[in-house]
């Protein structure tokens, strides 16, 4: 499902998966960053949208059942040039039609780069 997506196209890695948690890596290069050097809000934002889809999708029941990201709203908190980020997701709550995930990445040292919330609407099939 990620070939051909903007989840390869950034290089964004899913490491880990369980029920209510989702850990992804992405690069900081070409790819992430702004012309300034910094990594880019929106590929955090990418990348936190990425971690919570997973993570929902995980969590319904896929012959019946789709997610897509509804909201999402993001904190970037510290500046990044190169390296790799971590994002790691957990469900704070888990509905019927909606999921809200809490997102934080990270760098190599384990500091807080940006912090996400995302609402994510799950989706009846139709038969």
């Amino acid at each position: 499902m990620i070939e051909n997506t903007l989840i390869e196209a950034l290089g964004i890695e899913i490491t880990h998966v369980e029920a209510g948690k989702v850990v992804a890596t992405m690069p900081v290069d070409g790819r992430t960053r702004q012309p300034f050097g910094l990594l880019h809000g929106g590929a955090s934002v990418a990348l936190a949208e990425t971690v919570a889809s997973v993570g929902a999708y995980e969590l319904v029941n896929k012959e019946t059942e789709a997610v897509a990201g509804l909201e999402i709203n993001a904190n970037h908190v510290r500046p990044k040039t190169d390296g790799i980020v971590t994002a790691v997701g957990t469900v704070l709550h888990q509905g019927k039609s909606t999921m809200v995930w809490d997102i934080k990445i990270t760098d190599e040292t384990d500091r807080l780069i940006c912090v996400s919330r995302c609402t994510i609407a799950v989706i009846k099939l139709r038969k």
